[in-house]
């Protein structure tokens, strides 16, 4: 498996190529649509290796606006908690970046709320929502970076990148931004 870390603090921050749902992590976060149903990607990924007691969970929530998070517990996977995020469409309003910042924002506070130590993100809006990889990438780490640097917590949080390309964007970003000690 190749990773790259950052140590903040106390704090990990972890790229690593692989599956979403096959992390070791106490929570995973589904890069969400705003029904939070199954659907493609990274939520069908989450939703199929879930099974049905996750979208019947999803359905009592009514719903996630884009930039909020949400969370439920992790049913069939290996995690006790899923958080559920809906990025913006690229393209779609001038504010995206703000709204690709709350994503992973309120997706940490809400991992401290409920305790969890351990949280795996996907490439929130790279998909279907068109977002860049590069230009998200960079946002991404830059808001985890600082949210660690504000509250050490959680102590490890990895970015995991299905494709090797989405991984060496990211890896690539972290080392060329962000002093990387491991």
């Amino acid at each position: 498996m190749s990773k790259i870390v950052k140590r903040i603090g106390k704090a990990l921050l972890e790229v690593t190529q692989g599956d979403i749902v096959n992390q070791d992590t106490d929570a995973v976060v589904n890069a969400a649509n705003k029904r939070l149903a199954p659907g493609g990607g990274v939520a069908g990924a989450i939703h199929r290796a879930a099974g049905p007691g996750l979208w019947e969970e999803c359905k009592e929530l009514g719903g996630c606006q884009t930039g909020e998070a949400k969370i439920t517990s992790g049913h069939r996977l290996p995690n006790k908690y899923v958080v559920h995020t809906v990025g913006p469409i690229y393209g779609s309003t001038p504010q995206e970046e703000r709204t690709l910042r709350l994503c992973y924002n309120n997706s940490l506070n809400l991992a401290v709320e409920n305790g969890i130590r351990s949280i795996a993100f996907p490439a929130i809006s790279t998909g279907a929502f068109g977002y860049p990889v590069e230009e998200a990438a960079k946002v991404a780490l830059d808001e985890v970076s600082k949210y660690l640097e504000k509250h050490q917590a959680p102590s490890l949080v990895r970015f995991v990148l299905y494709s090797k390309e989405d991984f060496e964007i990211h890896k690539d970003c972290l080392t060329k931004y962000y002093d990387v000690i491991i």
